[in-house]
């Protein structure tokens, strides 16, 4: 089997709601239709990732993100479902016990924030991307996220006021965690429900480039098709290939293939 140069993504932000886990779905769809092999790895409790691209529901899974986290044995081939609704991409499913895993793991374990990576070992070389949908706080499940990546996703919701809440506090986190993982740089921040006719998200790019700077060109617009594309399973590519938000997508991950080369 030809080995691969394997990517590993963490979208991360430990506000809710600002479009992770649909960048995270969607960015491996559109990496799949330009030849690549996709893994996700849900790592939020409320495993909507899963949900999205799972056949079954992660209640019903055996093997989750969070028993391959907790568990010394190695769990990696139980956990990860090559079969889901999205063709040619893999996923290992989050799950609510993934709330119980972050005291285990610091209980237990000699390098809380160093699970996921050594897990994942065996897949490098494997799969070309293996996105990450972090959970919305910056507790032991995102650093484990941190530490396993490669570079860093930050969506911020252009649309809202508190768009920018706290992302301080994240880039803070991600240089700690450039102790354990002096690789990890950020790949870019991705303005998500972004409408430039709108002063609030003129001001939130302005604020973000001064911020944080490492803005993708692309946004992301609102569209209902997001939650449509949710709610039926799918991705944007097949529910509507040439609609504004899924041709928003396509040019992302042209952008994110750019930035690795």
């Amino acid at each position: 089997m030809e080995m691969t140069q394997t990517q590993i993504i963490a979208v991360a932000n430990h506000k809710g709601g600002c479009g992770k886990t649909s960048t995270v779905v969607h960015l491996a769809a559109e990496l799949v239709e330009s030849g690549k092999k996709v893994l996700v790895v849900d790592l939020d409790p409320q495993a909507n990732a899963s949900l999205h691209i799972g056949t079954k529901h992660p209640s019903e899974v055996e093997v989750t993100s969070a028993e391959l986290l907790s568990s010394d044995n190695n769990l990696l081939i139980d956990a990860l479902e090559e079969e889901t609704s999205f063709r040619n991409v893999s996923l290992i499913y989050g799950s609510l016990n993934l709330g119980k895993t972050e005291d285990q793991l610091k209980e237990y374990s000699p390098r809380p924030n160093e699970e996921l990576k050594s897990k994942l070992e065996p897949l490098v070389g494997i799969y070309d991307f293996i996105l990450i949908d972090c959970p919305p706080s910056l507790k032991i499940l995102t650093s484990n996220a941190l530490s396993a990546a490669d570079s860093v996703i930050i969506p911020i919701e252009s649309g809202s006021q508190y768009g920018l809440y706290g992302v301080t506090d994240l880039i803070n986190h991600i240089s700690k965690i450039n102790r354990i993982n002096p690789n990890l740089k950020l790949l870019g921040t991705l303005l998500i429900k972004h409408d430039k006719r709108q002063n609030v998200c003129k001001l939130i790019q302005d604020e973000t480039e001064n911020t944080v700077g490492y803005l993708f060109n692309t946004t992301i617009p609102t569209s209902t098709k997001v939650n449509q594309a949710a709610i039926l399973k799918q991705s944007l590519i097949a529910l509507d290939k040439k609609s504004k938000i899924r041709l928003a997508f396509q040019d992302l991950t042209n952008e994110i293939l750019m930035r690795l080369k």
